[in-house]
């Protein structure tokens, strides 16, 4: 047990900035730069922009929020002395379920990298066999030692081999065009964007999925040495993932070789068609043996980094759950030498390598686990409304310029993310969060004899499970749900108006008027941030 111990402070400034810019570069931009492309054409540039936006819009409401409350896993308890236990029930598994199958899915990124070489790790129709699950097995218990030996260590390899990383995947992405540069890719096959404003659109939710960076960074601020320069790490990072994602948008495009691809000239749609790791299938075809091998360490080391970063912020956010009692106990004991959360960080690693050990006999977890990574956008909705009911409470500690404005975009960006995810995303998302809410927010307190306290705000939360029905059905009505009713614009326009005109005032009126006082966890929380700068 480790009752008397706290986490403590080790990670510097710049441990977060390549913390968060390492830990969001590495599946999206391999494989997400394909997908948009094939949706949006060389229109996926403006998708990625758009994402930065949007994403930029989220990450303030961090900034402040992590500034009032810098505990671990906080974006999972910010809601929480907002909205009440129930709110914060559904938002903190929200996260976890985002966090529980990134590591997977990074996994996975490395063993299709390795097909090239190793076709035997997938199927025919590019699910795991059961070598491939195995191998995805085998490189999620290697990222275990990472996040064990403590943030000191964890910090400073992160720093070594992020930096590395990142000099890596400049030099493919440089590589890439000397190598290979059409820029009548931009021009003669329908345009910047051949597909319209749709399928810019359409493809933005990939984007989004790669903008990942920073909210792991308020997931680590109770070990930050200077949690106040979050705000600024923040911004950085955003800001250095969208250039790099640009890059290599740029590169991809102009390095599209159409003939030595086997792909029919202008077929953008065609380019999800490559198989593997893009960049690494593109480098091969190409016959350029040094890019080729640049290509295959990216494939391997970016992927590998962000999957360990994120079992060590999915800890976290156990880590914040057991303290709000909804998950047990164990996962907030802290190691005596390392002291992290060492049966959190156990928890996700065995998890992850369930989930993916399921992948080979049962091909549907895979596009499960794909998915499923949507409902971290359902759990995003939350903070924009918890930064103004904090606002109104008078607890706000640093105010961003702004920021009720930036909380209202900051809402429309999560619900547009969302719905743009399409009706099958969604729908998986809702149903996992779901049976989780079942079990730990109704069976489990009916359970221990908690329930009295678990739904006492449950009235605070309706706001929220509504938005998500709300969201879900848009979805299925939407141009590319199940029903079909109305187009992509009107599908769109519809989302945003409800949202900003129903929803988000709900929630606002829906909080607390005074902070939700937790004194069980809050000399826990206070003692482990006193002395912080």
């Amino acid at each position: 047990m480790s009752e008397n111990l706290h986490l403590k402070r080790e990670l510097s400034f710049f441990d977060l900035v390549i913390l968060g810019i390492v830990g969001a570069i590495g599946t999206g931009v391999l494989f997400s730069t394909a997908g948009m492309t094939a949706i949006a054409g060389p229109g996926s540039l403006l998708s990625w922009l758009l994402g930065g936006i949007f994403y930029l819009f989220i990450g303030f409401t961090y900034i402040e929020l992590s500034a009032t409350y810098p505990e671990a896993g906080g974006p999972s308890r910010y809601v929480l002395y907002t909205h009440g236990w129930f709110t914060n029930l559904i938002n903190s598994f929200a996260d976890l379920i985002w966090y529980l199958f990134i590591a997977p899915i990074e996994a996975f990124a490395i063993v299709y990298g390795l097909t090239i070489f190793y076709p035997s790790l997938v199927t025919a129709k590019g699910f795991p066999t059961f070598l491939g699950a195995g191998l995805a097995v085998l490189l999620l218990l290697i990222m275990l030692p990472f996040n064990y030996f403590g943030t000191r260590v964890f910090g400073k390899s992160t720093l070594a081999l992020g930096l590395v990383k990142l000099v890596f995947y400049l030099a493919v992405a440089f590589g890439l065009a000397a190598v290979v540069f059409h820029a009548v890719n931009f021009t003669i096959y329908g345009g910047v964007a051949p597909f319209g404003a749709a399928g810019i659109f359409a493809a933005t939710p990939l984007a989004m999925f790669a903008f990942g960076g920073i909210r792991v960074l308020p997931d680590y601020a109770e070990e930050s040495k200077n949690y106040k320069k979050l705000p600024l790490a923040i911004v950085i990072v955003v800001i250095g993932q969208l250039l790099i994602y640009l890059l290599f948008d740029f590169v991809f495009v102009s390095g599209i070789d159409w003939s030595r691809l086997g792909i029919t000239p202008g077929n953008w749609a065609g380019v999800s068609g490559i198989s593997g790791n893009p960049f690494i299938t593109m480098s091969h075809s190409y016959n350029a043996p040094f890019l080729f091998i640049l290509t295959l360490i990216v494939g391997v080391i970016g992927p590998f980094v962000v999957g360990y970063i994120y079992v060590g912020g999915g800890s976290r956010i156990m880590y914040a759950m057991s303290r709000t009692q909804i998950m047990p106990q164990i996962a907030k004991f802290l190691h005596k030498k390392f002291i992290i959360p060492y049966w959190a960080i156990l928890i996700m690693v065995l998890v992850g390598a369930f989930l993916a050990f399921l992948a080979a006999p049962l091909p549907n977890i895979y596009t499960l686990i794909e998915d499923a990574v949507v409902a971290g956008y359902l759990g995003f909705s939350v903070n924009p409304v918890a930064l103004v009911v904090t606002r109104r409470q008078g607890q706000t500690k640093w105010r961003v310029p702004g920021g009720s404005i930036l909380a209202v975009l900051g809402f429309a960006s999560a619900a547009l993310i969302v719905f743009w995810s399409g009706w099958i995303t969604v729908y998986y998302s809702v149903l996992i969060l779901l049976a989780a809410v079942i079990i730990f927010g109704i069976l489990v307190p009916l359970g221990r004899g908690t329930w009295k306290r678990d739904l006492k705000h449950f009235p605070n939360s309706l706001w929220y499970i509504f938005y998500i029905a709300f969201l879900l059905v848009m979805t299925y009505i939407g141009s590319d749900g199940a029903l079909n009713i109305l187009s992509f614009y009107d599908a769109t326009a519809v989302t945003v108006a409800v949202s900003l005109v129903v929803f988000f005032p709900l929630g606002v009126l829906s909080g607390l008027k005074t902070k939700l006082d937790v004194p069980e966890y809050r000399a826990d929380v206070e003692t482990s941030t006193a002395g912080a700068k």
